[in-house]
């Protein structure tokens, strides 16, 4: 009986200092920018409250698509679609977001990810 106990007693001892010099880890900051649906020009970042056709930002970033059709992210010869609503986390590197289906007079967003 003493045996289990001091054995239980050496495994909680030895849980409680892995715990001790664990270090906390922290998801890194992910900055938000949204997409958003305007005349003229159809879709645009929108950036502290102003419009623009380019952006450029440090570290990962969550692109949210509040634009009226899916958008079209390229980067480096692949492709992804954002549907309506939903989010797409990008990492460094330069992009290009089309609306899907758009016209050609419409923007084309520029965004570059350092």
């Amino acid at each position: 009986m003493k045996t289990i106990v001091l054995t239980l007693a050496l495994i909680a001892s030895v849980a409680l200092a892995g715990q001790a010099f664990a270090r906390p880890t922290h998801a890194s900051q992910v900055k938000t920018l949204q997409i958003v649906m305007k005349d003229p020009g159809c879709h645009w970042f929108s950036v502290g409250g102003k419009l623009a056709t380019t952006a450029s930002v440090a570290g990962p970033v969550k692109l949210v698509n509040y634009d009226e059709a899916a958008l079209k992210v390229t980067a480096a010869g692949t492709s992804k679609l954002i549907p309506v609503g939903k989010q797409l986390v990008v990492s460094r590197g330069h992009y290009v977001i089309t609306m899907v289906g758009q016209a050609p007079d419409d923007n084309h967003l520029k965004l570059t990810v350092r």
